[in-house]
């Protein structure tokens, strides 16, 4: 009975011996040497809940990023015009810029006048400078998109005829084509890839570009997957649908290129001759901003003076 005992304690013994020499054993040396690269010392000192994605800042002041963040219905637009103009800001800083652009306004009118409801009327039109950048920007960012799409979308066609699929022509679009088309497919790649379903991912896209040619290609990708057909052919049909409208507004830039310029000499002589007047006749110009009359000729000119403006803007920019 005692040699059964042993010899049952020996082969047991014989089989952990050899699973921990051979199994157990390496694995452990592999996920030490594995911990120990990747530092795992610092890795157990994570707070939990430090890895998700951090929410986006609308200030790098935490008060007024709580603040803000209360006020969605105001920074909400804001945020969406900053991300669509591509600058590398928050709304904080917009909001502040306009502030300061504002301030700087009314103490140079004030310091030049001497009036100080004139210096008033001006501030908003220097806290009005920052958000006409960050539109400017915008404008550019988005024209940029308008003339990488249609090459984009005949990539991802070209794609998809040699045999790949629709989420490999996004990655294809996504390391080949540069800002800001390649970010925003990027984007719809990788959110797909982490789980987004495709109609979603292409909606957000559709949402963070206001453009008319983007809405097209996330509709007719969305109708082809819900209904089927070729959709290389419906791309390459988007594409050159594209290009033509692009030749188009090129057309009507060019027809309505002397109006553009006729309107913008109009509509900056007058400031730039009411400045050169304050340096070289300062006597005479401070009569329009201390005269009862001259103070309603100026408010009566510039009122005349945006409604041309915005006149003459009207009739050359036509919708194409």
């Amino acid at each position: 009975m005692l040699i059964v005992a042993l010899t049952f304690v020996l082969i047991l013994a014989i089989v952990f011996g050899s699973y921990y020499l051979f199994v157990l054993r390496p694995e452990t040396q592999e996920d030490q040497a594995l911990k120990k690269r990747l530092g795992s010392a610092t890795l157990r000192e994570v707070p939990i809940g430090s890895l998700e994605r951090p929410t986006t800042k609308l200030s790098n002041v935490g008060a007024v990023d709580v603040l803000l963040k209360r006020a969605s219905g105001l920074t909400g637009p804001l945020e969406r015009l900053v991300t669509q103009s591509g600058l590398k800001i928050t709304v904080g800083t917009l909001l502040l810029s306009s502030a300061f652009g504002g301030c700087v306004a009314y103490l140079i009118v004030k310091y030049l006048t001497y009036f100080t409801y004139l210096g008033l009327a001006a501030a908003p039109f220097g806290a009005a400078i920052p958000f006409l950048v960050v539109r400017r920007f915008r404008q550019r960012r988005l024209e940029r998109f308008e003339e990488q799409f249609p090459e984009s979308i005949e990539l991802i066609a070209r794609a998809m005829r040699a045999g790949h699929a629709f989420p490999t022509g996004l990655q294809m679009v996504a390391d080949e084509v540069p800002e800001p088309v390649g970010g925003e497919f990027k984007l719809v790649y990788d959110r797909q890839n982490f789980g987004m379903p495709m109609a979603e991912a292409l909606k957000g896209m559709a949402e963070r570009v206001p453009v008319l040619d983007a809405r097209f290609f996330v509709t007719a990708v969305l109708t082809q997957r819900e209904t089927g057909g070729n959709l290389s052919e419906v791309l390459d049909n988007l594409a050159s649908v594209m290009r033509d409208r692009f030749k188009v507004r090129r057309q009507v830039r060019v027809i309505t290129a002397h109006g553009r310029i006729t309107g913008w000499i109009l509509a900056g002589m007058p400031p730039a001759l009411a400045g050169v007047l304050c340096i070289i006749a300062p006597d005479q110009m401070k009569l329009l901003v201390t005269d009862p009359l001259g103070i309603k000729m100026v408010a009566i000119a510039a009122m005349m003076q945006i409604t041309g403006t915005v006149i003459i803007r009207k009739l050359v920019n036509i919708p194409y």
